[in-house]
């Protein structure tokens, strides 16, 4: 017969039935290609950072060919009157000695002409590399969210069975309801979806049998008596929220402080905020339903609810107007292979939070700072955000250094709540592929996931927002200590050399030795690395472009920030008037090159007992 048209699939060819976990591997494999990705793309930076290096090497070397050529000619100059005196019928350029060291120094220039031909092709070439491994990481993100795709189902497939539970509820209980189901048609992770079902049907319930009156109650209060609860989807950046609002009588909240001192959760008499009031309906047990009934004050109650939807790393957050009616925010991730995130870090340890939840980031001069820390607050375009310290959510002990400049603050979002955040240091946005955690750590409160980086470290994603449920805002008990910068675990030496090699073999010499070390490759570059790192030591050349060793220092003594940070300089030029006018400037050591590493390493370390 004929063939069917390709446009119409054949019978039994249009369904593929394909097991779940295969779906996953499938999209944990596609994101193991994207961390492979970000370490070409951390290569690739590198490399383009050293052809940068040899952009500069290059023009200092030409530099100093010309300046070569320059000697040649005037040495020729002041030869030639003597030659034409002796020997008139010769050109001083046909003489060997001259003619050697020009043809020199013009072979020098071609090499050195060949050798720029061939960064300018390396740099092409990156820039080519560059363009296909962008091309490819679009390709692969496509690929995973079609995979992603293929994993989500419509929230509508619950529909059916909520309003089937709302129909049962009322006629047992004898209510009037109305159930009103909107934007059903976005998609959620079908797992996501399998486990929600059951805490939604209980806030479902809830809403009936606590929240609904009964008719006559409803009619004596002016309300209709037909009860109103909606259902409403909506997507905000990387979370679902599924909000469950219903016009009952709301929370009663002298009922609940009652049964909250009976069941000694509160002290008789203790201030307690409205909020705390409400939270205690997440507690174990805690119902205030007055018999128990096959539907309400079995004990099975929201902390189920809650750690239900904890585990799938959601949060739920409550709002109730007394008589008005109650809301149920039920905040779920969208399980993202692929998301933005921004590296924060806390003394030495880096962790990534969600752009999503990003709001704004503030760098903060020293006064705004401290007006902050006294307030506890930071506000931004009318809205108050209560200040916290990534250091103090974790965990971590206070740290013993202050740090001085500006403060990094992250404003954050996340569902209903903001806070604002200080860190110690962040990164821009990048692009992180999100690895499933164990169910151990996913019930850990904060943690989202993890991620592994293009240096292979692994970074855990956090919620800090989630992180502030455990504990007051920074500000609230007594005067904290002041917040400041982590200590780097091992002392900072900072190397000053326009010389790509002496960077690189006396920072590799220094690590070895337990240091950390950050390099500069002239003056004006070491000034305004200062601003953010004061180092214990600085090693320090003399001769630099832009900025000498001696104007650097000089600049570093009359400063009062830096003054009193210990100076080596590692200069070939040794001469006494070096030397002397090191030491006028007040320089504390003054090696020759080559150095000995023995005796670096010697002087470095007397400084540093100096400072301690």
């Amino acid at each position: 017969g004929p063939l069917p048209h390709p446009e119409v699939p054949l019978q039994g060819a249009a369904m593929l039935r394909i097991h779940a976990d295969t779906l996953d591997r499938l999209i944990n494999e596609a994101g193991e290609v994207g961390i492979a990705r970000s370490r070409i793309e951390g290569e690739l930076r590198n490399i383009k950072q050293s052809l940068q290096e040899l952009d500069e090497s290059m023009s200092r070397l030409k530099s100093q060919l010309r300046e070569i050529e320059v000697q040649a000619d005037s040495q020729m100059q002041s030869r030639q009157s003597v030659i034409a005196a002796d020997r008139p019928e010769f050109d001083p350029l046909e003489f060997d000695r001259y003619t050697r060291l020009q043809e020199l120094t013009r072979l020098m220039s071609e090499s050195l002409h060949d050798v720029s031909t061939v960064q300018q092709t390396l740099l092409r070439n990156v820039g080519e590399v560059e363009a296909a491994v962008l091309q490819q990481a679009r390709g692969s993100r496509d690929l995973q969210q079609d995979l992603m795709r293929t994993r989500t189902v419509p929230f509508s497939n619950l529909d059916e069975r909520l309003y089937r539970i709302a129909r049962q509820t009322a006629r047992q209980l004898d209510k009037k309801i109305n159930l009103e189901i909107n934007d059903s048609h976005i998609e959620l992770d079908r797992s996501v979806l399998e486990r929600i079902g059951a805490p939604l049907e209980h806030l479902l319930r809830n809403a009936i049998a606590h929240g609904i009156e009964p008719p006559a109650q409803r009619r004596a209060a002016g309300k209709p008596e037909t009860g109103e609860i909606s259902i409403s989807l909506r997507q905000e950046s990387n979370e679902i929220a599924i909000i469950i609002r219903d016009d009952g009588a709301g929370l009663d909240l002298s009922r609940l402080r009652a049964k909250g001192i009976e069941k000694g959760l509160l002290e008789a008499g203790q201030a307690v905020s409205d909020d705390e009031l409400m939270a205690l309906i997440y507690a174990p047990g805690f119902s205030t339903a007055e018999t128990v009934t096959e539907l309400s004050g079995r004990g099975v109650g929201m902390d189920v609810v809650r750690n239900e939807v904890m585990a799938i790393g959601g949060h739920i957050e409550t709002a109730s107007v007394a008589g008005k009616g109650m809301t149920f925010s039920v905040f779920l991730p969208l399980t993202l292979a692929v998301t933005q995130a921004v590296l924060v870090r806390t003394g030495t340890d880096t962790f990534a939070v969600s752009s999503a939840m990003v709001e704004q980031v503030l760098s903060l001069e020293p006064a705004q700072w401290s007006a902050a820390r006294e307030r506890g607050s930071i506000t931004d375009r009318g809205i108050s955000y209560p200040l916290h310290t990534l250091h103090q959510l974790l965990g971590y002990p206070a740290p013993d250094v202050v740090a001085e400049g500006y403060r990094s603050v992250l404003l954050l979002r996340s569902g209903l709540q903001r806070i604002a955040l200080y860190v110690d240091g962040l990164t821009r946005n990048q692009e992180i592929v999100v690895k499933n955690i164990n169910p151990q750590l996913s019930r850990v409160a904060g943690v989202t996931g993890a991620t592994v980086l293009a240096d292979g470290r692994v970074v855990l994603i956090i919620n800090p927002v989630h992180l502030t449920h455990r504990m007051p805002p920074a500000i609230s008990e007594a005067p904290p200590a002041p917040v400041v910068e982590a200590p780097p675990l091992a002392p900072t030496v900072m190397v000053v050399d326009d010389s790509l090699t002496v960077r690189k073999i006396t920072g590799r010499l220094l690590e070895r030795e337990g240091y950390r070390v950050v390099t500069a490759k002239d003056g004006l570059d070491a000034l305004e690395q200062l601003d953010s790192v004061l180092p214990d030591v600085m090693l320090v050349d003399i001769e630099m472009p832009r900025m000498d060793g001696f104007d650097l220092s000089a600049r570093i003594r009359q400063d009062a920030r830096t003054a009193a940070i210990p100076i080596i300089i590692i200069s070939s030029r040794t001469a006494d008037k070096h030397r002397s006018r090191a030491q006028q400037i007040g320089v504390n050591a003054f090696l020759g090159k080559p150095y000995q590493e023995s005796e670096l390493l010697a002087h470095v370390a007397q400084y540093l007992k100096q400072g301690s």
